[in-house]
């Protein structure tokens, strides 16, 4: 594409200094966050590698670390006195003080043995805590690389004329999809916060982001995809499961709760002129950049938040997740909830359809859980279980917690809400999915 003349002549009338400023910690950032890079003989994004580098090197005090965070986190509330804003604040005040007992017992071994079977304790601390209690703040150091000088509002105005109709959101919200995908999850949403607070996106925009683009990373789809045995098929599910999240997204929006929250914002992108779209997100990229504080400063803001936002999160990840844990493997209680499901797999004639659907109920305590209790199954049942522990995208034992911590004006009622609509509509998808990639495998 063609520079336009305006554009150009916008090049000509900023300082190189501005210019260095939009696109040297911008550029730093996508590689940091988004190119995959092989160190070690494993290929992955800089971030990672970090996150990786930083655990080997604590060794062992990565669980005292994390622990540190987790009584932070229970302890905060308290501090400040937010346990004091409503019941749900309360209650989480009161799980995420059971948290800090669950963590003191991970890490002594001290407690019931059912407690400390492979797929309890131990997988909630070493696969979950740790890693997030990592990835927030490394990750926060580097984030106002990416959202502090200007690619942000330079990409939303490009994207509009996709994310606009598609899925009702600014097309800076790309950004925070694909900062998910490639990262995490916690970095989504820390993106996407930041961005409410500076008024950026309206209270529904913040909301549709954090439950429909705030997915699993791409590198926690190998895992389920390995546990699923179905890395043979590797980018049919990869692709398969990409385009049925954002499917499913783009219907959501349009369905309650989602359509009925606030649109109004109070600096949004720009409208570009037709005709000079390059050139309005060329000057609007250009004057955040321009106006951008020193990196020490953007970093110090994010990285409080990064902290924030860990401590928040990890006391809900230990007693929420395994409460979800115990609840699915020892009661009833996500086979009566997947008796609602089954009419969206029934329509396909699945054989282990009933299984699939009670599976997926069990994704709301925690997203590995269907591909735990699907991984016998057979192959359409098993890849549309590996679909839905992604395209779900909510769950309690960890992204649910993540949310709430934000200034997203989003309930537990709400959420649950869009949870069940969005598995819902990932089995109708994922099942002929399922499906096709089996034809094409055969093929």
């Amino acid at each position: 594409m063609a520079i336009p003349e305006s554009a150009t002549r916008d090049m000509r009338s900023v300082s190189w200094l501005t210019v260095a400023k939009l696109f040297v910690p911008s550029a730093l950032g996508i590689l940091i966050f988004f190119i995959p890079v092989t160190i070690g003989g494993r290929s992955t994004i800089l971030l990672d590698h970090m996150v990786t580098g930083a655990r080997e090197l604590m060794g062992d005090a990565a669980g005292l670390y994390a622990l540190v965070l987790i009584v932070a986190g229970a302890a905060y509330p308290l501090w400040k006195g937010s346990w004091r804003r409503s019941l749900t604040e309360r209650i989480f005040t009161v799980l995420k003080l059971a948290g800090v007992a669950v963590a003191i017992m991970a890490m002594t071994g001290w407690g019931p043995a059912l407690l400390h079977e492979p797929d309890m304790l131990p997988f909630l601390f070493n696969r979950l805590v740790i890693p997030v209690g990592l990835i927030v703040p490394i990750g926060a150091v580097f984030l106002a690389l990416l959202i502090s000088y200007g690619l942000l509002e330079l990409i939303g105005v490009l994207l509009q004329p996709v994310m606009r109709p598609i899925w009702r959101t600014p097309g800076r919200s790309a950004i925070d999809a694909v900062a998910s995908f490639v990262g995490s999850y916690s970095i989504g949403l820390l993106i996407t916060n930041r961005v409410y607070q500076a008024g950026q996106y309206s209270a529904r925009e913040a909301a549709i982001i954090a439950t429909g683009f705030s997915t699993v990373s791409a590198t926690f789809m190998i895992i389920v995809a390995r546990t699923l045995d179905l890395m043979s098929v590797w980018n049919l599910y990869f692709w398969l499961t990409l385009a049925i999240t954002f499917i499913v997204t783009a219907v959501t929006v349009r369905l309650p709760p989602l359509s009925r929250f606030d649109n109004a914002r109070t600096d949004g992108e720009p409208d570009a002129i037709p005709g000079k779209r390059l050139a309005t997100a060329w000057r609007t990229g250009l004057e955040v950049a321009e106006k951008a504080p020193g990196l020490h400063r953007s970093v110090a803001l994010n990285v409080r938040e990064g902290l924030l936002m860990a401590i928040s999160i990890l006391p809900s990840i230990m007693s929420v997740g395994l409460l979800g844990l115990l609840a699915a493997k020892y009661t009833p209680l996500f086979e009566w909830l997947g008796l609602l499901f089954y009419p969206f797999v029934a329509i396909w004639g699945l054989e282990d359809g009933m299984a699939l659907a009670q599976a997926s109920a069990a994704g709301l305590a925690e997203m590995f859980l269907p591909a735990l209790l699907m991984a016998e199954a057979e192959f359409v049942a098993r890849f549309a279980a590996g679909v839905v522990s992604v395209s779900a995208v909510l769950f309690f034992s960890a992204s649910i917690p993540c949310i709430l911590a934000t200034s997203i004006p989003l309930t537990v009622g709400r959420i649950v809400v869009v949870w069940f609509i969005r598995v819902a509509l990932s089995l109708m998808l994922a099942v002929p999915a399922g499906f096709l990639a089996q034809l094409v495998s055969v093929g």
